[in-house]
Formats: structure tokens, sequence, C-alpha cells
């Protein structure tokens, strides 16, 4: 996740810091290599879940290694608690700060996830969560497994950039302005922008599979990540309250279309999400306890959708399952 402003009732995201790009051509210093970078990510972060969610259905797990933090941060943030000794076994550094330490010394600012991180140099590459995915998508091809999808389309990407950005002010951080803002008119700005959103989306998708063409983009990644959290968490821990996922008949089918989806669902760990957010932020839910539900077994249910024009992965295929070490557990 991103560092917040919550030094004021305003809540503002900060804007990543780290934005260096690992391209085909390396022509920022940094070439696409395989076996030469480590994602770092939380499953609780959704920012980071766009990642897990690209580099699975691209098949890039043998190219570029994981390393997922524990859920619940301390004094110092993100920390390989997970791993033996508390210690990650590729970069050697017990804390993310490390990384990020190590390309900037004396570096003060926020320490979010994901994060790439140069294994040779142990430097943090980029924290740039929205241009990640869409790099593995666009300058990582010549690694691409057999049958991977174009997440990003040339011929859409003018349309996915829109949608994007539209999703994302409204829908991945409006949930957050819902609930961390101290103010109340903020709070029922974000809370109308967020389900009027949500509404047109559901619109949108009444009578096509995807958001943009016939196939996921990461248009769909961008949106699934607050859908798949919301009823765990966002409608009661951040008063997104209108309705729940599960009432909203569009969004709550076209979910779990995708958690269905290999590589997408097996990304997800709902016992990391809700530890995160009801343990983590203890301003919003001061004793800690972490609800015992909601039920999570609807999300195997049938969705119906595949009657609607389009599939998956558009010309390519299903990717393989997720690497035993990386195998998240049975969600229900």
């Amino acid at each position: 996740m991103s560092a917040n402003d919550q030094s004021t009732p305003e809540f503002k995201r900060s804007p990543n810091h780290f934005t260096d790009r690992i391209t085909a051509d390396g022509g920022e210093g940094w070439p696409a290599e395989s076996g030469r970078y480590r994602l770092v990510a939380s499953r609780a972060c959704p920012w980071a879940n766009r990642a897990l969610i690209a580099r699975r259905l691209l098949g890039l797990e043998d190219a570029i290694s994981l390393a997922v933090v524990d859920p619940i941060q301390d004094d110092k943030g993100w920390r390989f608690t997970l791993d033996p000794d508390g210690r990650d076994p590729v970069l050697g550094i017990r804390y993310l700060s490390e990384a990020y330490l190590a390309r900037e010394p004396g570096y003060t600012g926020g320490v979010s996830v994901p994060a790439v991180v140069d294994v040779p140099s142990g430097k943090l590459v980029t924290n740039d969560y929205p241009r990640i995915p869409v790099d593995l998508a666009t300058e990582w091809t010549s690694l691409h497994r057999d049958g991977a999808p174009d997440l990003y389309p040339s011929e859409s990407r003018t349309e996915i950039d829109a949608l994007a950005d539209d999703i994302f002010r409204d829908v991945n951080n409006g949930v957050y302005v819902c609930g961390f803002t101290r103010k109340q008119d903020t709070y029922e700005r974000a809370h109308a922008a967020l389900f009027d959103r949500l509404d047109a989306l559901s619109e949108r998708l009444e009578n096509q599979r995807y958001l943009v063409g016939d196939s996921i983009t990461v248009a769909d990644i961008s949106l699934f990540v607050t859908l798949v959290r919301f009823d765990a968490v966002y409608h009661g821990h951040f008063k997104c309250n209108r309705n729940k996922l599960t009432e909203m008949p569009v969004l709550w089918a076209y979910a779990r279309d995708l958690f269905q989806t290999p590589g997408i669902g097996d990304t997800i760990d709902f016992d990391h999400i809700k530890r995160h957010y009801y343990v983590v932020h203890e301003q919003i839910n001061p004793s800690r306890i972490v609800p015992a539900g909601p039920d999570l077994s609807g999300w195997a249910a049938p969705h119906g959708r595949e009657a609607l024009k389009g599939t998956p992965f558009g010309h390519g295929t299903p990717p393989g399952p997720p690497p035993e070490s990386e195998t998240a557990p049975a969600q229900f």
C-alpha cells in the first residue's frame, strides 16, 4: 500500500517516490532480465494484488521471484516475518525499508508495496503500483508464457487508461477516503462518488463480460482488487455501506467470474486481508478485533457470465497452477 498523509482531516494519497521503469531495452538502466528482480508484495494490499495477478496471468513466476510480507506491519513497516528467522531468503533483509534505504540513503518517506527490488544490488527499483502491471504486460513480453493474454492491447489503451483513472479516483482510492477522512462532508462526497461509479460500472457490465473488449485487461484487474475486499473490509471497516457487493447482482457475478479465473482468485488470501486492515488501522478499529465474517463460500457459486461474449484470455490459454511455494491457503 502507498503512504498516505493522515496528518490532516482530508485524506490524501502520497505520490510514489520511486518511479523508474524496467523496460525491454533497459533505457532507464533497468533491463527486463529473468532472475534479476524480486517482487515484494502483501496479499492484503490491493495495490500489490494488481502486480500479483499480472505476474500470474503472464506466467512470469520464473522470471520474477516473489517475496510475501507479513500482513501486520510494525513500527518499522513491512517485514519478512513469514520467512525463517524473519529474513527474506533472497534479499537477506528483515524489512522492506532496507531496500528503500539501499536505493536512497537517508530516505524518510513511506515504504509501500508492491516494490520491485534489484537482487544483485539490493536496491529498490520501483514502487509505482499503477505502472508495474502495465510494464509487466508490455515490457516483459519476451519472457511471457506461451498463451499469455494481452492485458493492455494497443488498440484499447486510451479507453483502458480513462476507465482506470475513473476507477482509481472513485473506487480504489474512494474507499480509502471514506475510511480515513475525519470530515463528514468529505466522507459523504466520497461515499456518493463511490456508489455512483459502481452503479455506472454495473450498467456497463450488464451486457458485456469485461470492462474493455472481450477479454481481461488491466482495467478489470484494477476493479477486481477492490471488489474482492469490499464485503470483507470496506463495507464495515471503511463505512462503504450503501450496499454490500453481494447485494449488487451484476458486480457480484462479475467479481465471482474473475475470482474463479485461474491466476486471479489464487492470489487472494482473505485471512491476510482481514488481519491487515482490522489490526493495523488502530485509528479506525482501536480494539484490533478481526471479525469472523463474512461467509466466503459464495465466491465459489456459479456466476453465469460465460453466456456473455468474451473469454478470459482472448486467444490465449489459462496459466498453470501457482508454484507450490506461492500457493495461498484454501479460502473456504
